[in-house]
């Protein structure tokens, strides 16, 4: 490898080894039932999704379609029955996947009150994601993932490092860390899709050991085409090394 190539490589954080995703076995974070959020909308979609993952070696999906107020209205019944559609087509069409559903959980005008119903879908150890506006925090934020603890509930806080609210005020990841929230990163962040200072943030999550859980968000095959780049970032090797993600647990 020529000098300048050695250069390069240096400065764009890459290699040339692909990371063993296999690692995981399970991937926490998807959108994968048919026709319910923004995710799969037909049932093709799901199955042609599916198989990638099952290609790439992992033994589980856990998807994960959103709830959230008045723009995605699923219940756990919504969903657990899509999941079982989903099920019998992986089942029908030989695919030896696992899979099993939650869900994740806008915190918005009225999660406080889905908490005190105590349905949650939750996975793993009563482990239960949860994602926030993309413009700023909730004034209540502290509050609910105290409810979720006292409820039984074990909070994961989906793709933090895509709120860029908190890029220039990093203690925050770490005071959330602090009260026993788990923080989920998106694989396709490490390859700048969402934007270079994303990218940044979750590089320094990495460094810092502040990630539990791994996830693809997968909507689309557009996504699976970034998984496919993202597999030759240094940080996502660093991270698979690190002993600190719980995937392979659940």
């Amino acid at each position: 490898m020529s000098f300048l190539s050695n250069i390069f490589n240096k400065s764009s954080k890459k290699t040339t080894i692909a990371a063993e995703l296999a690692l995981l076995k399970t991937d926490v974070h998807s959108h994968f039932i048919p026709g319910i959020d923004d995710g799969a909308q037909t049932l093709k979609d799901s199955l042609d999704l599916i198989t990638y993952f099952y290609n790439r070696g992992y033994k589980k999906v856990i998807t994960t379609p959103h709830i959230m107020g008045d723009a995605y209205r699923n219940t756990p019944e919504i969903i657990l029955g899509g999941l079982e559609v989903v099920r019998n087509a992986l089942k029908e069409n030989q695919i030896p996947i696992e899979i099993e559903a939650a869900a994740e959980y806008y915190i918005d005008y009225d999660f406080e009150e889905k908490i005190d119903k105590g349905n949650l879908l939750s996975f793993g150890k009563n482990y239960v994601l949860v994602e926030l506006s993309f413009v700023n925090p909730p004034d209540n934020l502290n509050n609910i993932f105290f409810k979720l603890q006292t409820s039984g509930y074990r909070p994961v806080l989906a793709h933090p490092e895509r709120y860029s609210f908190w890029h220039n005020d990093f203690e925050k990841y770490e005071e959330i860390i602090d009260k026993g929230v788990l923080l989920q990163l998106n694989i396709n962040s490490l390859t700048g899709h969402y934007s270079i200072p994303t990218k940044r943030i979750a590089e320094q999550m990495i460094e810092k050991g502040m990630i539990s859980f791994l996830g693809s968000d997968c909507h689309h095959l557009g996504h699976t085409e970034l998984i496919d780049k993202a597999v030759f970032e240094k940080s996502l090797h660093t991270l698979l090394e690190s002993g600190k993600l719980l995937n392979s647990t659940l």
